[in-house]
């Protein structure tokens, strides 16, 4: 990519922001101060870049999106944060994402090849990964971690704090109130965990025992009388050559929210036969 930024004559970019090569800025889009976007990064129509945010390299920003707005949080005061926003995402149109705030360490981190649908938002002092969607109208509190390639689904809301494990994936309108392990899939009005996400595994080529690790790890943390402690044991005793496996034992142990809990019709729950299929 290379040449000057080109910059619609109706835009608004203020004297101080950054531009890479090949940086476009469409009609009546607005890019204020102390702002950096990288090489070949698109911004449409109407869209507003606010200040202290930087963008990565090829990103598209899609009309009315705004990226970097001020935390919706009544303890900030206007201090200096940041939003940082990697390589390759989309942003639809009119998703919000906004900067941190000094108590939760001044920055909102999101990855690279992320898709943010419309009307999506990520909030003050997340730390979203790389390759995760986030589906229409799909809402993440302050503070929420989301690990590599989590799905979560239309108009669904992750609560303060709470943690997504890599490739979970979350139903659409849910609310997560606590953490959901990776692998594992959760949907309900409040979430509940129905079992490993099959579907995303066998996306991925999953092996046959990784899936069967992973079914028998939600029978022993959610459906059997093991204390949680004595089923991750069992688990790491079985499984240690399974990185998938032991990804979520790690996980849990380190989860400060808790656990969603699972669903409770357990003529839904995984059944042995189907670690074989």
């Amino acid at each position: 990519m290379s040449g000057s930024p080109m910059i619609h004559p109706t835009a608004i970019v203020a004297s101080s922001a950054e531009l890479g090569t090949g940086v476009e800025i469409g009609p009546y889009a607005i890019v204020e101060d102390n702002v950096y976007i990288g090489d070949g990064t698109r911004v449409d129509a109407h869209a507003v870049i606010k200040q202290y945010t930087r963008i990565g390299k090829r990103n598209h920003i899609h009309s009315h999106a705004l990226v970097g707005g001020a935390p919706q949080d009544l303890k900030f005061r206007g201090e200096v944060t940041w939003l940082e926003l990697g390589d390759e995402n989309t942003i639809r149109e009119f998703a919000t994402l906004h900067r941190g705030t000094e108590g939760g360490g001044g920055i909102t981190r999101i990855g690279s090849n992320n898709l943010c649908m419309a009307y999506t938002h990520v909030a003050h002092d997340c730390h979203v990964g790389s390759h995760i969607v986030l589906s229409n109208g799909a809402t993440l509190g302050g503070h929420v971690t989301v690990d590599d390639f989590a799905i979560i689904g239309g108009l669904s809301a992750v609560h303060q704090f709470s943690h997504i494990g890599t490739h979970a994936f979350v139903g659409g309108m849910t609310g997560v109130a606590q953490d959901l392990p990776p692998w594992m899939l959760a949907a309900g009005s409040r979430a509940l965990v129905h079992g490993p996400n099959l579907v995303g595994l066998r996306r991925i080529g999953a092996s046959r025992e990784t899936i069967g690790a992973l079914k028998k790890a939600f029978r022993l943390v959610w459906r059997s009388e093991l204390s949680r402690a004595e089923a991750l044991e069992q688990l790491t005793s079985e499984y240690e050559n399974i990185p998938e496996l032991m990804e979520f034992v790690n996980f849990i142990y380190k989860s400060e929210r808790g656990l969603c809990p699972a669903e409770k019709n357990l003529s839904k729950g995984v059944d042995d036969d189907a670690a074989t299929r």
